[in-house]
C-alpha cells in the first residue's frame, strides 16, 4: 500500500504553485476551434508579469484557434502534481511582444522568436487556477478565482 502524504495547507500549494510557473519551461495547452475540434500540444512558457507566455507558429491550430477564441486551458506538472490554468490568452504578432517580457522569453528558454514573421506570442492572462496533489487536497484545490489570488 502507497503512503500519501498529507495535505497542503493552501499556501503552501500557492508557493508550490509558483515554482513550478517559474521553474518548469513546458505546459500542455487546451484549445478548441470554432467548430469545436479540439487541440492539446505541448508548449514551451516563460511565467512573467503574472502571465504564461509562449510562442507558436501563427498559422498552427493553437494559434488560430486562440486567435478567434482566446479560451483555453493550460496544464503544468504531472498527474500527481498539477496546476491548471484556466486562461484567456491574447495573440500577439512577432514584434508586439514587450521588451522585458521577450528578453524573459528568451533568457529562460534559449530562443528568440521576435521578429519571424511566421511566429505569434500567446500572453495566457490566467482567471483561475487549481493545483493539487492527491484527492486530499481537491477541497481546496482553488488558488486564483476571477484573476485574484484567493490565497
Amino acid at each position: 500500500m502507497t503512503v500519501k502524504p498529507p495535505a497542503r495547507d493552501a499556501g503552501q500549494r500557492k508557493r508550490d504553485a509558483l515554482e513550478r510557473l517559474r521553474g518548469d519551461e513546458d505546459a500542455w495547452v487546451s484549445t478548441a476551434s470554432r467548430e469545436g475540434t479540439p487541440c492539446l500540444v505541448p508548449l514551451s512558457f516563460v511565467w512573467h508579469d503574472e502571465r504564461l507566455v509562449m510562442a507558436t507558429r501563427k498559422n498552427n491550430p493553437t494559434g488560430r484557434n486562440l486567435a478567434a477564441n482566446g479560451a483555453c486551458w493550460v496544464a503544468l506538472g504531472p498527474t500527481r502534481d498539477v496546476v491548471l490554468l484556466e486562461s484567456t490568452a491574447e495573440v500577439l504578432a512577432s514584434d508586439a511582444l514587450p521588451e522585458d517580457t521577450g528578453a524573459a522569453f528568451a533568457a529562460k528558454l534559449g530562443w528568440d522568436p521576435r521578429g519571424r514573421e511566421a511566429w505569434v506570442f500567446l500572453s495566457f492572462r490566467p482567471h483561475r487556477i487549481l493545483a493539487w496533489r492527491e484527492v486530499n487536497e481537491l477541497p481546496e484545490r482553488e488558488l486564483m478565482r476571477d484573476g485574484v489570488w484567493r490565497v
